[in-house]
């Protein structure tokens, strides 16, 4: 039987957001040693177990903060890993986003929820619909940024019909103000996926893969059967595809549970009965092939100038479709060490670009970048004592990017139906976002 000695949430500095001791085992102290060890550890990715004495710490990190769990006993820490998760994800639907600030704002409410969800470290339930039946305090609600908070690019609907629109924050309110009179009757399916690129240094591609999630976040109080069309292409591994037609293909796919597929073999239906809150109802993955071309091809010339000054000249081309664009976009270039002051020359007022002297890199920045355009930005820096050993570390250059409107595999939902129709018309969007993940281009 898995037993949690303590909970705790922590901010990125380590801040006290929530505590709770349920068994008394170890002192409080172990937040503070929990932040020593976790940022002690070089790299991003610190181990999600580690061990001070016969206490064991479990974490996980959502929202930029760390969720731990204690334990004492030879629990699984796969078991706590997934409590975690789902604790953050009821925080989620319940205070309608996760953040520093949404935490402190809703503290009352996410110790009742700890009530609730565990007793004497024991975990009794993490189902929001049986949840939303005991917690009484109200959500205080937080507009912090999301990736959909983006309506000024036609996420929520037809861009040429506004009164489509939803508003930003449509998705990011707490569920049980659906259960308010007045609250809106919706229904958001997601599809979200994450782009794993690398391109060597003479332009061939040498990775492409892709990880995919379709999300579907309920708001309405009781929902009915909901069927979920794809594309009716849709395949998974090579063996399927047919001789004809514009395939979309996966290599790997996985379901919830609460998913019925008797229909997904014949006509590409899923069919569930979603609960209030935000379920990820299908994973799926595509390795090494991509069904369009990259997002972004570079073309970087690195040379001397008589002064000694390191000259980067950056041509970045976007290969989207003209009417798409690509938002938040930004390249980090390693640069030599000791590098002391950059001059710069965009081709575009919108752009900026910085020195980062302790992350030893440039980083350009692009808020908008449309789809069958180009880019330029030349670099001039100063670095003493350069030479041919300096040059050689510069790059790999890595891209972050967000594209709304757009699936790398070609995933698309051609219907979203609730079965029987409900009275009010329940409002239903589908949204789709592809962002990067790791997408490196070596020069």
């Amino acid at each position: 039987m898995m037993v949690i000695s303590q909970l705790f949430i922590l901010s990125s500095r380590g801040d006290h957001l929530i505590y709770k001791d349920y068994r008394g085992e170890a002192g409080s102290d172990v937040i503070d040693i929990f932040y020593e060890k976790v940022t002690a550890l070089k790299g991003d990715q610190p181990p999600v177990v580690m061990n001070h004495k016969d206490l064991h710490f479990v974490h996980v990190k959502q929202g930029g903060l760390y969720w731990v769990a204690t334990t004492t006993a030879d629990s699984s820490p796969f078991t706590i890993i997934e409590f975690l998760n789902r604790l953050a994800a009821l925080v989620k639907d319940f205070c309608g986003g996760i953040s520093e600030k949404a935490v402190q704002m809703n503290y009352a409410l996410i110790y009742e929820l700890l009530d609730e969800v565990l007793d004497h470290g024991y975990i009794q339930t993490t189902s929001s619909d049986i949840l939303k039946n005991f917690i009484q305090t109200e959500a205080v609600s937080s507009k912090t940024f999301s990736l959909f908070d983006l309506s000024n690019v036609g996420l929520f609907g037809a861009e040429t019909q506004q009164s489509k629109v939803a508003p930003g924050s449509a998705a990011t309110r707490p569920i049980q103000s659906s259960r308010e009179q007045g609250g809106k009757s919706e229904i958001f399916v997601d599809v979200i996926e994450r782009m794993s690129v690398v391109i060597g240094s003479n332009g061939v591609l040498m990775k492409a893969d892709v990880e995919g999630e379709i999300r579907v976040k309920c708001y309405m109080p009781n929902c009915s059967e909901m069927r979920i069309g794809l594309n009716e292409e849709f395949c998974i591994g090579k063996a399927q595809v047919r001789g004809y037609g514009a395939a979309v293909r996966v290599d790997e796919c996985s379901f919830h549970q609460m998913v019925q597929l008797e229909e997904f073999d014949s006509h590409r239906i899923l069919r569930l009965c979603p609960t209030q809150g935000e379920q990820t109802v299908m994973q799926y993955q595509l390795r090494d092939e991509l069904p369009a071309p990259l997002p972004f091809r570079l073309f970087p010339t690195i040379e001397r100038d008589p002064a000694g000054r390191l000259l980067m000249y950056l041509k970045l081309r976007c290969d989207l479709p003209p009417k798409s664009s690509a938002i938040n976009v930004s390249i980090f270039i390693p640069v030599p060490k000791g590098s002391v002051s950059l001059s710069q020359e965009l081709s575009s007022p919108d752009q900026n670009a910085e020195l980062q002297q302790q992350n030893r890199a440039v980083v350009w920045r692009i808020p908008r970048f449309s789809g069958g355009t180009q880019l330029s930005a030349l670099f001039k820096l100063d670095v003493p004592a350069l030479s041919s050993a300096s040059m050689l570390e510069l790059g790999p250059v890595a891209l972050t990017f967000e594209l709304p409107k757009l699936t790398a595999t070609g995933l698309l939902i051609r219907f979203l139906r609730l079965t029987p129709v409900q009275p009010g018309t329940p409002q239903r969007w589908v949204r789709y976002v592809t962002h990067s993940d790791s997408y490196v281009i070596r020069i």
